[in-house]
Protein backbone atom coordinates (compact mmCIF):
# COMPACT_ATOMS: atom_id res chain seq x y z
CA UNK A 1 0.00 0.00 0.00
CA UNK A 2 1.01 3.49 -0.96
CA UNK A 3 -0.26 6.95 0.42
CA UNK A 4 -1.93 6.84 -3.12
CA UNK A 5 -4.06 4.24 -1.74
CA UNK A 6 -4.52 5.72 1.75
CA UNK A 7 -6.14 8.56 0.62
CA UNK A 8 -8.15 6.89 -1.97
CA UNK A 9 -12.03 7.10 -1.23
CA UNK A 10 -14.23 10.14 0.35
CA UNK A 11 -12.65 12.12 2.88
CA UNK A 12 -15.72 12.90 4.48
CA UNK A 13 -16.44 9.33 5.67
CA UNK A 14 -13.41 9.03 7.60
CA UNK A 15 -13.32 8.74 11.81
CA UNK A 16 -11.11 10.13 13.65
CA UNK A 17 -9.59 6.92 14.16
CA UNK A 18 -8.82 6.63 10.98
CA UNK A 19 -7.22 9.92 10.29
CA UNK A 20 -4.81 8.98 12.63
CA UNK A 21 -3.96 6.08 11.01
CA UNK A 22 -3.35 7.22 7.61
CA UNK A 23 -0.97 10.01 9.25
CA UNK A 24 0.95 7.47 11.03
CA UNK A 25 1.19 5.76 7.89
CA UNK A 26 2.13 8.85 6.15
CA UNK A 27 4.58 9.03 8.57
CA UNK A 28 5.90 5.67 7.99
CA UNK A 29 6.08 5.88 4.25
CA UNK A 30 7.13 9.47 3.71
CA UNK A 31 5.82 13.06 3.15
CA UNK A 32 3.57 13.57 0.26
CA UNK A 33 3.54 17.43 -1.10
CA UNK A 34 3.01 19.27 -4.21
CA UNK A 35 6.66 18.72 -5.91
CA UNK A 36 7.82 21.45 -7.27
CA UNK A 37 11.72 22.55 -8.38
CA UNK A 38 12.03 24.93 -5.43
CA UNK A 39 10.51 22.63 -3.15
CA UNK A 40 12.94 19.73 -3.91
CA UNK A 41 15.76 21.97 -3.78
CA UNK A 42 14.95 23.18 0.00
CA UNK A 43 14.22 19.15 0.64
CA UNK A 44 16.83 17.71 3.72
CA UNK A 45 16.97 14.56 5.40
CA UNK A 46 16.14 14.45 9.10
CA UNK A 47 19.24 14.06 11.43
CA UNK A 48 19.90 10.53 12.09
CA UNK A 49 18.07 8.87 9.22
CA UNK A 50 19.79 7.42 5.82
CA UNK A 51 17.33 9.13 3.63
CA UNK A 52 13.98 10.44 2.78
CA UNK A 53 11.02 9.96 1.01
CA UNK A 54 8.79 12.59 -0.17
CA UNK A 55 5.93 11.43 -2.51
CA UNK A 56 4.51 14.04 -4.99
CA UNK A 57 0.25 14.67 -5.07
CA UNK A 58 0.13 14.80 -8.88
CA UNK A 59 1.74 12.10 -10.13
CA UNK A 60 1.15 8.79 -8.44
CA UNK A 61 4.16 6.67 -7.85
CA UNK A 62 6.63 9.30 -8.45
CA UNK A 63 9.02 10.09 -5.25
CA UNK A 64 11.94 11.86 -4.47
CA UNK A 65 14.71 10.09 -2.44
CA UNK A 66 16.77 12.31 -0.19
CA UNK A 67 19.76 10.74 1.56
CA UNK A 68 22.08 11.68 4.07
CA UNK A 69 24.62 12.86 2.41
CA UNK A 70 22.38 15.30 0.63
CA UNK A 71 21.85 13.35 -2.70
CA UNK A 72 18.66 13.64 -4.49
CA UNK A 73 16.95 11.35 -7.11
CA UNK A 74 13.49 10.53 -8.59
CA UNK A 75 11.77 7.37 -8.42
CA UNK A 76 8.93 5.64 -8.97
CA UNK A 77 7.50 2.70 -6.32
CA UNK A 78 4.44 0.55 -6.39
CA UNK A 79 3.37 -2.04 -5.14
CA UNK A 80 2.92 -5.76 -6.38
CA UNK A 81 1.53 -8.66 -4.87
CA UNK A 82 1.94 -7.56 -1.45
CA UNK A 83 5.60 -6.62 -2.32
CA UNK A 84 7.11 -3.00 -3.22
CA UNK A 85 8.70 -2.37 -6.22
CA UNK A 86 11.25 0.59 -6.90
CA UNK A 87 12.24 1.40 -10.66
CA UNK A 88 15.63 4.19 -9.99
CA UNK A 89 14.49 7.22 -12.70
CA UNK A 90 17.61 9.51 -12.24
CA UNK A 91 19.50 12.51 -10.34
CA UNK A 92 16.75 15.55 -9.94
CA UNK A 93 19.72 17.75 -10.69
CA UNK A 94 19.65 15.44 -14.17
CA UNK A 95 16.46 15.57 -15.26
CA UNK A 96 13.34 18.12 -15.11
CA UNK A 97 10.21 17.37 -12.75
CA UNK A 98 8.13 17.19 -15.65
CA UNK A 99 10.25 14.39 -17.16
CA UNK A 100 10.23 12.37 -13.85
CA UNK A 101 6.05 12.64 -13.91
CA UNK A 102 6.40 11.17 -17.20
CA UNK A 103 8.95 8.37 -16.79
CA UNK A 104 6.56 7.36 -13.35
CA UNK A 105 2.90 8.12 -15.50
CA UNK A 106 4.61 5.16 -18.07
CA UNK A 107 5.92 2.92 -15.21
CA UNK A 108 2.47 3.16 -13.58
CA UNK A 109 0.83 2.48 -16.72
CA UNK A 110 2.73 -0.57 -17.29
CA UNK A 111 2.05 -1.67 -13.99
CA UNK A 112 -1.78 -0.99 -14.50
CA UNK A 113 -1.36 -3.35 -17.50
CA UNK A 114 -0.02 -6.14 -15.20
CA UNK A 115 3.53 -5.57 -15.84
CA UNK A 116 6.35 -5.62 -13.53
CA UNK A 117 8.60 -2.64 -15.12
CA UNK A 118 11.03 -2.84 -11.76
CA UNK A 119 11.78 -7.02 -12.32
CA UNK A 120 11.55 -6.17 -16.67
CA UNK A 121 14.31 -3.49 -16.17
CA UNK A 122 16.10 -5.56 -13.50
CA UNK A 123 16.06 -8.15 -16.19
CA UNK A 124 17.03 -5.92 -18.74
CA UNK A 125 19.81 -4.31 -16.94
CA UNK A 126 21.20 -7.72 -16.46
CA UNK A 127 21.38 -8.87 -20.12
CA UNK A 128 23.00 -5.51 -21.26
CA UNK A 129 25.62 -5.88 -18.36
CA UNK A 130 25.94 -9.75 -19.52
CA UNK A 131 26.36 -8.23 -23.53
CA UNK A 132 28.76 -5.94 -22.73
CA UNK A 133 31.07 -8.71 -20.83
CA UNK A 134 30.70 -10.39 -23.91
CA UNK A 135 31.23 -7.72 -26.53
CA UNK A 136 34.33 -7.09 -23.68
CA UNK A 137 35.94 -10.55 -24.71
CA UNK A 138 36.73 -9.64 -28.33
CA UNK A 139 38.48 -12.85 -30.30
CA UNK A 140 41.68 -11.34 -29.57
CA UNK A 141 41.53 -11.04 -25.86
CA UNK A 142 39.78 -14.87 -25.92
CA UNK A 143 42.83 -16.08 -27.48
CA UNK A 144 45.31 -14.04 -25.28
CA UNK A 145 43.41 -15.99 -21.80
CA UNK A 146 43.60 -19.11 -23.77
CA UNK A 147 47.64 -18.51 -24.15
CA UNK A 148 47.87 -17.32 -20.59
CA UNK A 149 45.62 -19.47 -18.73
CA UNK A 150 45.83 -22.49 -20.99
CA UNK A 151 48.58 -22.88 -22.94
CA UNK A 152 50.91 -22.02 -20.68
CA UNK A 153 51.18 -25.85 -19.24
CA UNK A 154 51.60 -26.93 -23.00
CA UNK A 155 54.73 -26.74 -25.51
CA UNK A 156 55.86 -23.56 -25.82
CA UNK A 157 56.12 -24.87 -29.38
CA UNK A 158 52.31 -25.87 -29.71
CA UNK A 159 51.24 -22.91 -27.96
CA UNK A 160 53.08 -20.21 -30.05
CA UNK A 161 52.20 -22.00 -33.54
CA UNK A 162 48.27 -22.17 -32.30
CA UNK A 163 48.27 -18.48 -31.54
CA UNK A 164 50.24 -17.63 -34.14
CA UNK A 165 47.44 -19.35 -36.33
CA UNK A 166 44.18 -18.18 -35.14
CA UNK A 167 46.01 -14.27 -35.26
CA UNK A 168 47.34 -15.11 -38.93
CA UNK A 169 43.75 -16.53 -40.33
CA UNK A 170 41.24 -14.33 -38.58
CA UNK A 171 43.17 -10.80 -38.45
CA UNK A 172 39.94 -9.30 -39.46
CA UNK A 173 38.28 -10.28 -37.24
CA UNK A 174 40.40 -10.13 -33.89
CA UNK A 175 38.57 -7.01 -32.67
CA UNK A 176 35.11 -8.42 -33.08
CA UNK A 177 33.75 -10.19 -29.82
CA UNK A 178 34.43 -13.73 -29.80
CA UNK A 179 30.58 -15.09 -29.56
CA UNK A 180 30.18 -13.07 -32.66
CA UNK A 181 32.19 -15.44 -34.45
CA UNK A 182 30.00 -18.19 -36.04
CA UNK A 183 29.88 -20.67 -38.37
CA UNK A 184 29.79 -18.83 -41.33
CA UNK A 185 32.72 -16.80 -40.55
CA UNK A 186 34.80 -19.67 -39.71
CA UNK A 187 34.06 -21.25 -42.82
CA UNK A 188 34.35 -18.50 -45.04
CA UNK A 189 37.80 -18.02 -43.59
CA UNK A 190 39.12 -21.51 -43.93
CA UNK A 191 38.01 -22.09 -47.41
CA UNK A 192 40.18 -18.74 -48.16
CA UNK A 193 42.95 -20.87 -47.06
CA UNK A 194 41.98 -24.05 -49.34
CA UNK A 195 41.50 -22.01 -52.18
CA UNK A 196 45.16 -20.44 -52.13
CA UNK A 197 46.49 -23.99 -51.40
CA UNK A 198 46.84 -23.87 -47.76
CA UNK A 199 45.08 -27.00 -47.17
CA UNK A 200 47.22 -28.25 -44.60
CA UNK A 201 47.13 -24.99 -42.18
CA UNK A 202 43.72 -24.60 -42.53
CA UNK A 203 43.00 -27.62 -40.95
CA UNK A 204 45.21 -26.80 -38.39
CA UNK A 205 44.00 -23.57 -37.76
CA UNK A 206 40.46 -25.40 -37.49
CA UNK A 207 41.96 -27.61 -34.68
CA UNK A 208 43.46 -25.13 -33.07
CA UNK A 209 40.22 -22.72 -32.77
CA UNK A 210 38.24 -25.69 -31.50
CA UNK A 211 40.72 -26.02 -28.63
CA UNK A 212 40.17 -22.69 -28.18
CA UNK A 213 36.92 -22.04 -28.22
CA UNK A 214 35.75 -25.91 -26.77
CA UNK A 215 38.29 -23.97 -23.30
CA UNK A 216 35.83 -21.02 -23.12
CA UNK A 217 32.69 -23.40 -23.70
CA UNK A 218 33.63 -25.14 -20.54
CA UNK A 219 35.14 -22.06 -18.18
CA UNK A 220 31.23 -20.97 -19.51
CA UNK A 221 32.84 -17.75 -20.96
CA UNK A 222 31.19 -18.77 -23.90
CA UNK A 223 28.14 -20.41 -25.01
CA UNK A 224 28.69 -21.89 -28.70
CA UNK A 225 32.00 -23.41 -30.05
CA UNK A 226 32.06 -22.12 -34.21
CA UNK A 227 34.06 -24.78 -34.97
CA UNK A 228 32.84 -27.86 -33.55
CA UNK A 229 32.27 -30.74 -36.21
CA UNK A 230 33.42 -28.48 -38.93
CA UNK A 231 34.07 -30.90 -41.78
CA UNK A 232 37.88 -30.80 -42.53
CA UNK A 233 39.49 -31.88 -46.18
CA UNK A 234 41.81 -34.46 -45.85
CA UNK A 235 45.26 -33.14 -46.45
CA UNK A 236 47.65 -34.67 -49.02
CA UNK A 237 49.98 -36.95 -47.71
CA UNK A 238 53.36 -35.57 -49.03
CA UNK A 239 56.01 -37.69 -50.29
CA UNK A 240 57.80 -34.92 -52.02
CA UNK A 241 61.56 -35.96 -52.41
CA UNK A 242 63.77 -33.50 -54.41
CA UNK A 243 66.14 -35.28 -56.88
CA UNK A 244 69.77 -35.31 -57.36
CA UNK A 245 69.80 -31.91 -59.98
CA UNK A 246 67.48 -30.21 -57.77
CA UNK A 247 69.15 -30.52 -54.26
CA UNK A 248 72.12 -29.30 -56.44
CA UNK A 249 70.32 -26.20 -57.60
CA UNK A 250 68.54 -25.40 -54.27
CA UNK A 251 71.87 -25.67 -52.64
CA UNK A 252 73.61 -23.19 -54.84
CA UNK A 253 71.22 -20.91 -55.00
CA UNK A 254 71.06 -20.65 -51.22
CA UNK A 255 73.27 -17.64 -50.17
CA UNK A 256 75.24 -18.84 -46.91
CA UNK A 257 75.81 -15.28 -46.28
CA UNK A 258 72.27 -14.58 -45.81
CA UNK A 259 70.16 -15.92 -42.83
CA UNK A 260 67.39 -18.21 -45.08
CA UNK A 261 70.09 -19.06 -47.45
CA UNK A 262 72.21 -20.26 -44.25
CA UNK A 263 69.22 -22.16 -42.34
CA UNK A 264 68.47 -23.80 -46.02
CA UNK A 265 71.90 -25.54 -46.36
CA UNK A 266 71.79 -26.29 -42.95
CA UNK A 267 68.10 -28.15 -42.71
CA UNK A 268 69.77 -30.18 -46.22
CA UNK A 269 72.64 -31.23 -44.33
CA UNK A 270 71.25 -32.15 -40.88
CA UNK A 271 67.54 -32.74 -41.78
CA UNK A 272 65.91 -31.36 -38.88
CA UNK A 273 62.86 -29.32 -38.64
CA UNK A 274 62.74 -25.57 -39.71
CA UNK A 275 62.07 -24.04 -36.69
CA UNK A 276 64.25 -26.31 -34.72
CA UNK A 277 67.01 -24.60 -36.81
CA UNK A 278 65.87 -21.10 -37.00
CA UNK A 279 65.64 -21.14 -32.74
CA UNK A 280 68.90 -22.87 -32.48
CA UNK A 281 71.61 -20.46 -29.93
CA UNK A 282 74.86 -21.21 -29.83
CA UNK A 283 74.65 -22.42 -25.93
CA UNK A 284 73.32 -25.53 -27.89
CA UNK A 285 76.46 -26.37 -30.13
CA UNK A 286 78.91 -27.65 -28.44
CA UNK A 287 82.51 -25.43 -27.97
CA UNK A 288 84.03 -28.11 -30.88
CA UNK A 289 81.06 -27.35 -32.99
CA UNK A 290 80.83 -31.46 -33.39
CA UNK A 291 77.59 -31.78 -31.64
CA UNK A 292 74.02 -30.00 -31.71
CA UNK A 293 71.65 -30.22 -28.26
CA UNK A 294 67.63 -29.34 -29.04
CA UNK A 295 66.23 -28.91 -25.36
CA UNK A 296 63.41 -31.06 -24.95
CA UNK A 297 61.09 -28.01 -24.47
CA UNK A 298 62.30 -26.99 -28.63
CA UNK A 299 61.97 -30.55 -30.09
CA UNK A 300 58.62 -31.89 -31.29
CA UNK A 301 58.51 -35.07 -29.35
CA UNK A 302 59.64 -33.24 -26.20
CA UNK A 303 62.92 -35.27 -25.83
CA UNK A 304 66.40 -33.90 -25.65
CA UNK A 305 67.93 -34.65 -29.17
CA UNK A 306 71.55 -34.70 -30.30
CA UNK A 307 72.61 -34.07 -33.45
CA UNK A 308 75.91 -35.14 -34.66
CA UNK A 309 77.54 -31.66 -37.05
CA UNK A 310 79.15 -33.30 -40.06
CA UNK A 311 82.16 -31.38 -41.45
CA UNK A 312 79.86 -29.35 -43.95
CA UNK A 313 77.43 -28.46 -41.01
CA UNK A 314 80.75 -27.49 -38.44
CA UNK A 315 82.09 -25.58 -41.76
CA UNK A 316 78.68 -23.37 -41.94
CA UNK A 317 78.92 -22.73 -38.62
CA UNK A 318 82.43 -21.48 -38.86
CA UNK A 319 81.47 -19.00 -41.23
CA UNK A 320 78.77 -17.83 -39.05
CA UNK A 321 79.57 -15.32 -36.12
CA UNK A 322 79.41 -15.95 -32.57
CA UNK A 323 76.96 -14.24 -30.06
CA UNK A 324 74.96 -15.40 -27.07
CA UNK A 325 71.55 -15.13 -29.18
CA UNK A 326 70.98 -17.52 -32.28
CA UNK A 327 72.81 -18.94 -34.91
CA UNK A 328 70.56 -17.31 -37.95
CA UNK A 329 68.68 -14.89 -36.20
CA UNK A 330 66.20 -12.77 -37.88
CA UNK A 331 65.20 -9.29 -37.78
CA UNK A 332 64.58 -8.44 -34.04
CA UNK A 333 64.53 -12.24 -33.34
CA UNK A 334 63.93 -15.72 -34.81
CA UNK A 335 63.93 -15.71 -37.98
CA UNK A 336 60.23 -15.50 -39.82
CA UNK A 337 60.18 -14.17 -43.23
CA UNK A 338 59.40 -17.80 -44.98
CA UNK A 339 57.32 -17.42 -47.54
CA UNK A 340 58.73 -14.53 -49.28
CA UNK A 341 62.43 -15.97 -49.47
CA UNK A 342 61.36 -19.16 -50.16
CA UNK A 343 59.84 -17.91 -53.25
CA UNK A 344 62.90 -15.98 -54.18
CA UNK A 345 64.80 -19.44 -54.07
CA UNK A 346 62.62 -21.27 -55.89
CA UNK A 347 62.92 -18.83 -58.88
CA UNK A 348 66.83 -18.87 -58.35
CA UNK A 349 66.61 -22.36 -58.28
CA UNK A 350 64.57 -22.91 -60.39
CA UNK A 351 62.96 -25.70 -58.68
CA UNK A 352 59.33 -25.50 -57.90
CA UNK A 353 56.86 -27.71 -55.92
CA UNK A 354 58.50 -28.35 -52.91
CA UNK A 355 58.29 -26.89 -49.18
CA UNK A 356 61.37 -27.01 -46.75
CA UNK A 357 59.58 -30.22 -44.84
CA UNK A 358 60.51 -31.77 -48.01
CA UNK A 359 64.25 -31.83 -47.15
CA UNK A 360 63.65 -33.83 -44.15
CA UNK A 361 62.75 -36.63 -46.37
CA UNK A 362 64.98 -36.27 -49.10
CA UNK A 363 67.63 -36.87 -46.47
CA UNK A 364 66.05 -40.29 -45.15
CA UNK A 365 66.03 -41.19 -48.86
CA UNK A 366 69.52 -40.44 -49.49
CA UNK A 367 70.60 -42.11 -46.57
CA UNK A 368 68.63 -45.49 -47.29
CA UNK A 369 70.74 -44.81 -50.39
CA UNK A 370 73.93 -44.93 -48.73
CA UNK A 371 72.50 -47.75 -47.00
CA UNK A 372 71.75 -46.52 -43.56
CA UNK A 373 70.08 -48.69 -40.76
CA UNK A 374 66.05 -47.38 -40.65
CA UNK A 375 67.05 -47.14 -36.85
CA UNK A 376 69.64 -44.56 -37.24
CA UNK A 377 67.78 -42.99 -39.88
CA UNK A 378 64.96 -42.64 -37.77
CA UNK A 379 67.03 -41.48 -35.06
CA UNK A 380 68.62 -38.79 -37.32
CA UNK A 381 65.21 -37.51 -37.82
CA UNK A 382 64.49 -37.77 -33.85
CA UNK A 383 61.14 -39.61 -34.87
CA UNK A 384 59.48 -41.90 -32.23
CA UNK A 385 56.79 -43.81 -34.30
CA UNK A 386 58.38 -46.23 -36.86
CA UNK A 387 60.80 -49.06 -35.87
CA UNK A 388 61.30 -46.75 -32.68
CA UNK A 389 57.34 -46.72 -31.25
CA UNK A 390 55.86 -48.89 -28.94
CA UNK A 391 57.41 -52.17 -27.06
CA UNK A 392 60.73 -51.19 -29.10
CA UNK A 393 61.71 -48.04 -27.92
CA UNK A 394 60.62 -49.05 -24.30
CA UNK A 395 63.66 -51.38 -24.29
CA UNK A 396 66.04 -50.46 -27.42
CA UNK A 397 67.84 -47.38 -25.46
CA UNK A 398 70.96 -47.54 -27.72
CA UNK A 399 70.91 -44.12 -28.53
CA UNK A 400 73.08 -44.48 -32.00
CA UNK A 401 75.39 -42.09 -31.73
CA UNK A 402 78.12 -43.16 -33.16
CA UNK A 403 75.94 -44.40 -36.20
CA UNK A 404 74.51 -41.31 -36.25
CA UNK A 405 77.65 -39.10 -36.99
CA UNK A 406 79.13 -41.52 -39.52
CA UNK A 407 75.60 -41.50 -41.23
CA UNK A 408 75.42 -37.50 -41.62
CA UNK A 409 79.36 -37.31 -42.50
CA UNK A 410 78.38 -39.42 -45.62
CA UNK A 411 75.26 -37.66 -46.48
CA UNK A 412 77.19 -34.66 -46.37
CA UNK A 413 79.93 -35.83 -48.71
CA UNK A 414 77.27 -36.59 -50.81
CA UNK A 415 75.45 -33.61 -50.83
CA UNK A 416 79.10 -31.40 -51.55
CA UNK A 417 79.66 -33.79 -54.68
CA UNK A 418 76.15 -33.20 -55.97
CA UNK A 419 76.17 -29.61 -55.65
CA UNK A 420 79.81 -29.47 -57.17
CA UNK A 421 79.06 -31.74 -60.13
CA UNK A 422 80.57 -34.90 -58.45
CA UNK A 423 83.75 -33.16 -57.07
CA UNK A 424 86.08 -34.99 -54.56
CA UNK A 425 83.80 -36.08 -51.57
CA UNK A 426 85.39 -33.91 -48.41
CA UNK A 427 86.02 -30.74 -50.53
CA UNK A 428 83.74 -28.16 -48.41
CA UNK A 429 85.74 -24.63 -48.34
CA UNK A 430 84.30 -23.51 -51.46
CA UNK A 431 80.46 -24.58 -50.83
CA UNK A 432 80.65 -21.69 -48.06
CA UNK A 433 81.19 -18.77 -49.96
CA UNK A 434 78.61 -16.45 -51.55
CA UNK A 435 77.03 -17.96 -54.41
CA UNK A 436 77.58 -16.94 -58.17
Amino acid sequence: MTPYDILAGPHWVRSRQQSAAINNQLLWWGAIMKLTMRAIEELTCPAGKKDRLVFDDTQAGLVVRVTAAGGKSYLCQYNLAGSKKRVPLGPCNGMSLATAREAAAQIMGEKAKGADPAAERKAAMAAAQLKAAKDALTLEVLVDDWRQFHLANMKPRYAAEAVRAIHNAFADYLHLPAAAIDRFIVVQVTDAMRRAGSDSMAARTIAYGKACYQWAVKRGSLMVNPFSSLPITPTEKRDRVLSDDELAAVWKSSDPVTTFGAITRFLILTGQRREEVAGMAWSEISPDLMTWTIPGDRAKNDAVHVVPLSTPSRALLEGRIRTDGLVFPGRGGVFNGWSACKERLDTASGVGGWRLHDLRRSLATGLQRLGVRLEVTEAVLNHVSGSRAGIVGVYQRHNWADEKRDALERWGELVINLAEGGERPGKVASLFTRSK
